[in-house]
């Protein structure tokens, strides 16, 4: 059986407006054995944007969602993503900085299947990420790939 190469994966969603924590992401993305392609958007409108321009084909199998982002909070990028039927059931880990109470419930009363909070030491930032990938890419059973 042939190997999938990276264009026949789904891609991953990296909505980060921060420079350093976009390239600790990819870094540890790749370092966890990641192939599939991941798409940067920097701020809330560029992720609707994206969102917006995908096709059933190549539909995000994973959006790793920060919250304090320019133009559209992360919460306002995950009403839009829930209120999409294109995009509703796809996986959604914000992965942020926050650790308060209100961020939390009101990302999973908007629909986030996991919150993450960014570890500061990068080989802890490394094994969440590991983690992430582990469970939403190989483990979860997706509605995505059945469509």
């Amino acid at each position: 059986m042939p190997m999938d190469t990276e264009s026949d994966l789904p891609p991953i969603l990296l909505v980060e407006d921060n420079p350093d924590d976009e390239g600790l992401a990819l870094r540890a993305l790749k370092k966890s054995g990641v192939r599939n392609p991941v798409i940067v958007a920097r701020d809330g409108e560029e992720a609707v944007q994206k969102l917006s321009s995908f096709t059933n084909g190549s539909i995000p199998v994973l959006i790793l969602l920060d919250l304090k982002l320019p133009k559209l909070s992360g919460m306002e990028v995950l009403e839009r993503i829930r209120g999409n039927v294109s995009t509703q059931l796809v996986p959604v880990v914000v992965l942020t900085s926050s650790d308060e109470t209100i961020d939390v419930v009101g990302c999973y009363s908007r629909g986030a299947n996991a919150y993450v909070r960014k570890p500061v030491d990068f080989d802890e930032f490394i094994e969440a990420i590991d983690s992430i990938a582990r469970f939403w890419l190989r483990r979860n059973l997706q509605a995505t790939k059945t469509r």
